[in-house]
């Protein structure tokens, strides 16, 4: 059944590929809808053996992949509860983007509805890869396969230069995060002659806390993959252009799928992780810097869907805090959380845009709410749940985060943390006040006091998610609510955003963390060995685990974020801080954007250096274009084109035809085709051989 889970999805990307051109939008569309569906019923069923068996893992070899002497990696798949989390997410999330798509890109001509949809399913399907491969090149290959489709995905509109250059910028920056990542399987197979997981981490489980310089130097390679996989600093940057898709693929890729990858890779490989605290330190320190940095972005950001993106940026910032303070569980359970609200903003975002006619500038919005009812009620949901509002889902996953880190000692992480956090609510509930709120504006460029504003107009207005012509109304016609294939997805993910939390009581609400418990044997050495038959590794083997208690690969870290609460009134203090501070960033908004807007105007003004260094995203683009892209572009074209190719390539390769050429050219000169020519030279010859001998 582990096969099947993602063969589905991939029959859906065959038949849509194929035959698309042929298939009417409601069957391709169809299609592609069943097989997700399909694929998470089965993913259902799948986990409900897991749970109800005796079982800690379920390992299926499908067939010997590589084979070198005693060397074997099969296509192996595996089943425990990480993997169970993250393909319920997947199929789940990924079946409701599906059908909000259907009603999304209802305007697009026959053939590329089928091209979407294909697409969507085979990034499915690679996704479901990474998070089921039982050994590093399985994920690899799902690593990389979701590469491929977000720059299929994000430059969807490729007629459109800022979307061809989003998905380039996409692969390009990505690519530098993956040469990380399969250096280090090169240096962990060199270590430990084998590339499963399981193996790895029995084999590490016995050494020290710290084993050493060539595993903090492997891991290190591995988080390289996981900030470009999941946009860290410095290899964030792909993220916010890939706004440029279409909107469900924006809430595809940030929010159940590709972005969470690094994530689950680190949760994956916790045992080894926790053997390299100088690693785990730096994951931390990148995470929530990666967090703040997003969360002063987002707050001056115009756009509507680039606000979001740096909310991912800055919500995936929190779980690698999560992980770099051993608290693996928390960072799987914001992830968890985080796609049910994540994807309801970005599809209401797409709710929005669709009303408005591709208009993704909040400044030419308002008053919203009284047209968009569904997506008004839907979107507030989300953005509660996202700014840590009292239990709703955001909220329980977010402090057990801080919490975790908090009693782990990291003081000023645990600081940072809570200051993102009120960044969170204010510039969610900006977005909310400034899109449903007040009255409609209708603003043009050129009438901003500050010329980043113009600019920022001037990128919306051509950043449009579809071309006009793709919708039925203009901006001038009121907008209407989203219809039902997109308002279904949407209700479900709200009630998600209000109910996914619960599985994650903390014990001093009276809860006992049950996502935690059932996570927790994930991020320990496993005992699992290789399956005793063929017959036994192609039908699937269940693999008891570990007694926890003995393995000593627990280091401190680890041993902290997983004990009981040492002092629950210090965890319902820390509640309620951060309960406070969310509800003071929501105050925040609401003075600034829904009360003052002449406020918020004046504090623009008066620090104007900040704002623009805001607004411009700290100039990073810029730095890294003068810094690295120029460069680069300068080596290549005077250096290598110029230099090597034009002038030392072809020089020599055209310097032997010009030697060839003359030389013939002489050589014709001795064959006129006269007859004459020819006697006078065999007698001159001749005369001259005969005086040659005679003076001898």
């Amino acid at each position: 059944m582990l096969l099947l889970i993602l063969l589905l999805p991939l029959l859906g990307f065959a038949v849509n590929a194929f035959f698309g051109r042929r298939l009417s939008k409601s069957v391709s569309g169809g299609i592609a809808c069943l097989v997700m569906i399909a694929s998470f019923v089965v993913s259902v069923i799948a986990v409900a053996g897991l749970l109800n068996g005796m079982a800690g893992a379920i390992r299926q070899d499908v067939y010997t992949w590589l084979a070198s002497g005693d060397f074997r990696i099969p296509f192996a798949l595996y089943l425990d509860p990480l993997s169970s989390v993250m393909i319920l997410v997947v199929t789940g999330i990924g079946s409701l983007i599906h059908i909000y798509s259907v009603g999304y890109m209802h305007e697009e001509s026959d053939s590329e509805y089928a091209r979407y949809f294909s697409y969507l399913n085979l990034f499915a399907s690679f996704m479901l890869v990474l998070v089921l491969g039982a050994n590093f090149p399985v994920l690899f290959v799902g690593w990389e396969g979701v590469g491929l489709c977000s720059y299929l995905l994000i430059g969807f509109w490729f007629t459109k230069q800022s979307a061809a250059d989003a998905g380039k910028k996409a692969f390009v920056v990505n690519r530098i995060g993956d040469f990380g990542f399969l250096f280090a399987m090169l240096m962990l197979f060199a270590h430990f002659n084998t590339l499963d997981f399981q193996e790895v981490a029995s084999r590490i489980a016995p050494r020290g806390p710290d084993a050493g310089g060539l595993i903090t130097i492997a891991t290190l390679l591995l988080f390289l993959g996981a900030a470009g996989k999941s946009a860290q600093i410095p290899l964030y940057v792909w993220l916010p252009d890939a706004m440029e898709g279409p909107t469900p693929v924006s809430a595809l890729i940030h929010a159940a799928t590709m972005v969470t990858a690094g994530v689950y890779m680190i949760g994956r490989n916790a045992v080894l992780f926790s053997h390299a605290p100088e690693t785990l330190a730096v994951v931390a320190s990148i995470g929530v810097a990666t967090a703040l940095m997003a969360g002063t972005i987002g707050l001056v950001q115009n756009d509507i869907k680039r606000v979001l993106a740096y909310s991912t940026v800055s919500q995936l910032g929190y779980m690698f805090l999560a992980m770099g303070v051993g608290a693996y569980a928390a960072g799987i359970f914001h992830l968890y959380t985080h796609a049910f609200f994540k994807a309801l903003l970005f599809l209401g975002s797409g709710a929005v845009i669709h009303a408005l006619a591709g208009e993704q500038d909040l400044r030419n919005m308002g008053g919203l709410k009284k047209y968009l009812p569904i997506t008004y009620w839907t979107f507030v949901i989300g953005a509660l749940a996202i700014a840590g509002f009292p239990f709703l889902s955001g909220f329980f996953s977010k402090d057990e985060i801080l919490f975790r880190t908090f009693t782990n000692g990291r003081i000023v992480l645990w600081g940072i943390g809570i200051v993102t956090s009120l960044l969170t609510a204010t510039y969610m509930f900006r977005l909310v006040f400034l899109a449903f709120h007040g009255e409609r504006r209708l603003a043009r460029a050129g009438t901003s006091a500050h010329p980043e504003e113009e600019e920022s107009v001037a990128h919306a207005t051509a950043s449009h998610h579809a071309p006009a012509a793709h919708h039925a109304h203009t901006a001038h016609h009121a907008p209407h609510d989203a219809p039902p294939s997109m308002a279904i997805p949407l209700i479900v993910l709200a009630i998600g955003s209000i109910g996914a939390g619960y599985v994650g009581v903390p014990h001093a609400l009276g809860g006992s963390n049950r996502i935690e418990k059932f996570l927790e044997p994930s991020f320990e050495a496993s005992s699992a060995r290789e399956p005793a038959s063929a017959e036994a590794s192609r039908t699937g083997v269940a693999v008891r685990p570990a007694d926890v208690s003995q393995d000593p690969a627990r280091t401190e870290a680890a041993q902290e974020a997983h004990a009981p609460a040492a002092d629950e009134r210090t965890e319902l203090t820390l509640m309620a801080l951060s309960s406070g501070v969310a509800i003071a960033g929501i105050g925040l908004a609401m003075y600034f954007w829904l009360r003052n807007r002449a406020a918020a105007d004046a504090v623009a003004r008066r620090f104007n250096g900040l704002y623009r260094l805001l607004l411009n995203k700290y100039y990073v683009d810029e730095l890294y274009d003068a810094m690295i892209v120029q460069p680069i572009k300068l080596l290549s074209v005077r250096g290598l084109w110029r230099g090597v190719d034009a002038t030392l390539i072809d020089g020599a390769v055209n310097g032997v035809g010009q030697v060839v050429s003359t030389g013939s050219g002489g050589l014709r000169r001795l064959q006129t085709g006269s007859v004459r020519t020819y006697a006078a030279a065999l007698f001159f010859g001749a005369a001259l051989i005969l005086g040659w001998y005679l003076a001898l």
